[in-house]
């Protein structure tokens, strides 16, 4: 069992520290399951990633040679230009198993694979674990990025953080940014 495996072996609760650490530390995504619809989830979470300053990489073979909210569109994992720091998918849990084999064949290996809300899937995910990649399963970067950050308090939300820090302000309006 890897040391990824051997702290979360159940995916149920990820530390805040863990998913903070996941995001300042990623600066490129590929993103499997990008949609051009601007209602779609996967689209304004490739918008959201775009506007905090990753770059993104959208997979979707249906849209490949365009591009997706200024993101280029790629056919395949294999296609992305590299090196990947996380694999975000958005496709329902049948589809993992191929995702994590297009995962393992990329040169270099991404950091993280992150599945998003809704998609679990712990028998595939581990052999991705095993190779040292972190996985993080059925939560949204979007959201965690603005619960950490404190922008999803703007909203009424509690982000079950309390600090007396300030927090820190990026470009634009009302956009915070992670420690």
């Amino acid at each position: 069992m890897t040391d990824a495996a051997a702290q979360n072996p159940t995916h149920n609760r990820f530390s805040d520290g863990f998913i903070e650490s996941v995001l300042t530390n990623v600066k490129t995504v590929a993103m499997v399951g990008a949609s051009a619809n601007a209602s779609r989830p996967s689209y304004f979470v490739l918008t959201y990633l775009l506007n905090k300053g990753y770059s993104v990489a959208a997979i979707n073979p249906g849209r490949a040679g365009t591009t997706i909210a200024g993101a280029p569109v790629y056919a395949t994992l294999a296609e992305a230009p590299g090196p990947v720091d996380m694999v975000d998918v958005f496709r329902a849990p049948d589809a993992i198993p191929d995702v994590v084999s297009q995962v393992l064949a990329m040169d270099p290996l991404p950091k993280v694979l992150w599945l998003q809300l809704g998609i679990r899937n712990d028998h595939a995910v581990a052999p991705a674990e095993d190779a040292g990649i972190k996985v993080v399963q059925n939560r949204c970067p979007k959201i965690e990025y603005g619960r950490l950050s404190g922008e999803i308090s703007w909203a009424g939300v509690n982000s079950n953080r309390v600090s007396a820090r300030k927090s820190k302000l990026g470009a634009g309006n009302q956009h915070l940014v992670l420690r």
